[in-house]
């Protein structure tokens, strides 16, 4: 009974984070979009960093969160 519990959270929490996931990639693409959509505008240099390192930080928080995910996946494989 114990077991069914666990695995009903795990799964649920693998589906929050596979979303989250999905939620920072498009963010990052977004913002890496917008920079090379602004590179012809008159953007300063600090504008522009500022964009690509929020980029590279979503990036980051979407690699922690595929190494929770691929973490999950394999306790729910060890589980069934």
């Amino acid at each position: 009974m114990e077991s069914e519990r666990d695995e009903t959270e795990l799964r649920e929490e693998l589906g929050r984070v596979e979303t989250d996931l999905e939620e920072l990639r498009a963010t990052a693409r977004r913002l890496r979009q917008e920079v090379g959509e602004r590179w012809f505008e008159p953007t300063d240099a600090t504008e522009r960093a500022a964009m690509i390192t929020a980029a590279e930080e979503q990036e980051a928080f979407a690699e922690a969160l595929a190494a929770r995910r691929d973490e999950l996946s394999e306790r729910l494989g060890e589980q069934s």
